[in-house]
């Protein structure tokens, strides 16, 4: 999924020593939801402090953007909404994982050839 970022300096580069200051005193007070899902997506939202709301942008932000404001989390997840009642509110999506063709099944994942031989 991508989303339609505005060109421009990264988010990081302009920020100020004070503002990197901030962000890293108010890091551990970030809070993580628990993972939701749909059909083709799962999602979680991350709340940042209220004393961070400043810093973050009227728009979809690229993951260096929302990273540099001390959000920690794998790797796959955009930032897809502007939650425009309370800023400090990330939402994050990342399409759930395609069963592979490839894939085993359950089944065969036992190795039945050695539960089944009888050893002398």
């Amino acid at each position: 999924m991508t989303s339609m970022l505005p060109k421009g300096p990264p988010l990081e580069s302009t920020r100020s020593a004070t503002a990197q200051a901030t962000i890293s005193t108010f890091r551990e007070r970030i809070k993580y939801s628990e993972k939701y899902e749909d059909e083709t997506c799962e999602y979680r939202h991350v709340i940042l402090p209220r004393e961070l709301k400043k810093l973050v942008p009227n728009r979809i932000m690229a993951e260096s953007e929302w990273r540099s404001l001390g959000v920690q989390q794998s790797l796959g997840w955009d930032h897809y909404m502007v939650h425009a009642p309370e800023k400090n509110v990330l939402c994050f999506r990342r399409p759930l994982p395609s069963p592979s063709r490839d894939a085993v099944p359950a089944t065969m994942k036992t190795n039945s050839y050695f539960k089944a031989a009888a050893f002398p």
